[in-house]
């Protein structure tokens, strides 16, 4: 990724922080992004090698935050553009197994939803004009996106829409979108029920950014079998 510039967003803790770190030890700048100010501070200060993280407060429920944050990255690394862009941010208002669709307040539901799918639609539109040639769109999801299971509620509706989103986004963009099915990782976001460490499937998106196959997995849901069995 020698030379590339990459934007994460929820940068600065869990899936997005490994993602963030793999980036960075494979050559990338990486711009992370987060809501909360001082996390992206400490985050670009722990993890800024020559200047290869740089970060923006910025929330992907707003479009505005999205566009300054796509024009600092534009102008971050060594060559203008973006190549990689992971929209990772999301949140889960609830507990896992807990949350039933008849019993998720409205409220809930619709910031689900507004941070989960359009705050993926807004990175990825937001991006759009600062994509390079052969720029990749990452969208990590879960197969709850496709097996519902009881107690999901709003989680497993948005990561749904998210994949939605990318198989549109692959249809109309000059660039290659993957959804990357990542199983249950050990985050706040799910939880913390345990399964894999986000430094684990982290090099899983070293490899969609720059090895996978676009006219495989283009537009795709690539999860943990697929991806070991490109990289033996």
């Amino acid at each position: 990724m020698d030379g590339t510039t990459a934007v994460v967003t929820g940068g600065t803790r869990g899936v997005g922080r490994a993602v963030t770190e793999a980036f960075v030890d494979a050559g990338a700048h990486v711009v992370v992004c987060a809501r909360d100010g001082d996390a992206v501070d400490e985050a670009v200060g722990a993890l800024a090698t020559d200047g290869a993280v740089s970060g923006l407060r910025a929330d992907v429920r707003d479009e505005f935050d999205l566009e300054r944050l796509m024009e600092r990255a534009d102008r971050a690394g060594e060559r203008d553009g973006v190549d990689v862009v992971v929209a990772n941010a999301g949140v889960n208002h609830g507990s896992p197994g807990a949350m039933p669709i008849d019993d998720e307040p409205y409220a809930r539901f619709d910031d689900t939803l507004r941070t989960n799918v359009r705050g993926v639609f807004a990175t990825v539109r937001e991006a759009t004009p600062y994509l390079s040639d052969d720029a990749r769109v990452l969208v990590p999801s879960g197969s709850i996106a496709r097996d519902a299971k009881p107690g999901m509620g709003a989680y497993a509706v948005s990561k749904a829409g998210a994949e939605a989103v990318v198989r549109q986004a692959h249809a109309d963009l000059d660039a290659t979108a993957l959804t990357l099915d990542l199983g249950l990782v050990d985050t706040a976001l799910t939880g913390n029920q345990g399964g894999r460490e986000p430094a684990d499937v982290a090099p899983m998106f070293v490899w969609a950014a720059t090895d996978a196959d676009p006219d495989e997995h283009g537009g795709g849901v690539v999860g943990l079998r697929e991806w070991k069995s490109a990289t033996r």
